[in-house]
């Protein structure tokens, strides 16, 4: 269970979305983690990573480029 998203997690993320092309810039990344998390593209366009406050964070992480290809196919109905 992971209580705050500090630089070391947000690090990682972006070890994830870098290679998909993704700008960092483009990406809003909250502190506070929620139960569930999620992945979004908000109206402004930026993806939103909302790390999952209940799951094991490696495990999480493991899923993200999945969950960040999901929100972008809807994002684009």
């Amino acid at each position: 269970m992971i209580k705050a998203v500090g630089l070391k997690e947000i690090e990682r993320i972006f070890e994830v979305i870098e290679p998909m092309g993704i700008s960092r810039e483009a990406v809003v990344i909250p502190l506070r983690p929620e139960s569930p998390g999620r992945v979004t593209v908000r109206k402004d366009g930026k993806l939103e990573i909302v790390v999952d406050q209940n799951a094991d964070f490696d495990n999480w992480l493991a899923t993200l480029e999945g969950r960040i290809r999901n929100a972008m196919e809807r994002g684009r109905d």
